[in-house]
């Protein structure tokens, strides 16, 4: 079926008719994001991944910014999409420490050196400086995504889509 991206209509679908059935559950974090437009993207990856995504305060926009829903299209309606108000109160939902991964341009150990599993937590700070040391001192798990000594980092929009790219293609390969 071709589909047109900006017709109401493919909306209409039972979820049931375009769920794979090895689909998994990763969490997406985005700790004080700053810039909508990436926001908004990694919105819409999220609902085409089926990712949940977590967003924690304080945020560089408003949420109903239209510069997001312009990222996000028609999509951020499908979101499954939690808003928390600091890292303590997201944290107090995690129920294993072991499967959240930190990213960080100055980790040692790459996103292709460890076994991701459904359910993982993929944490991405703001655009501007990272997650702070004080995230990062929380968890033990820090990763990076390879990338040429000629730039300092990507995209954070990109890196969600690397990131979770490798964490979906491990696990559905099991």
């Amino acid at each position: 079926m071709k589909w047109n991206i900006f017709s109401k209509s493919q909306f209409s679908i039972p979820k049931s008719q375009f769920l794979n059935p090895k689909s998994l559950m990763l969490n997406i974090v985005l700790v004080e994001p700053e810039i909508p437009n990436n926001t908004g993207n990694i919105g819409r990856l999220s609902v085409g991944t089926e990712s949940r995504l977590h967003l924690i305060h304080p945020f560089g926009f408003v949420i109903n910014d239209k510069n997001l829903k312009r990222s996000g299209l028609d999509y951020w309606v499908h979101l499954d999409v939690t808003e928390y108000q600091n890292v303590a109160e997201w944290m107090a939902q995690i129920k294993d420490k072991s499967r959240v991964f930190l990213m960080s341009s100055h980790a040692s150990k790459s996103i292709y050196e460890v076994e991701f599993q459904d359910e993982d937590w993929l944490v991405f700070g703001k655009e501007s400086v990272g997650l702070s040391s004080e995230v990062l001192a929380l968890f033990e798990n820090h990763l990076t995504i390879p990338m040429s000594p000629l730039i300092r980092s990507y995209n954070i929009a990109n890196s969600v889509a690397f990131v979770v790219g490798e964490a979906k293609r491990q696990i559905s390969a099991r």
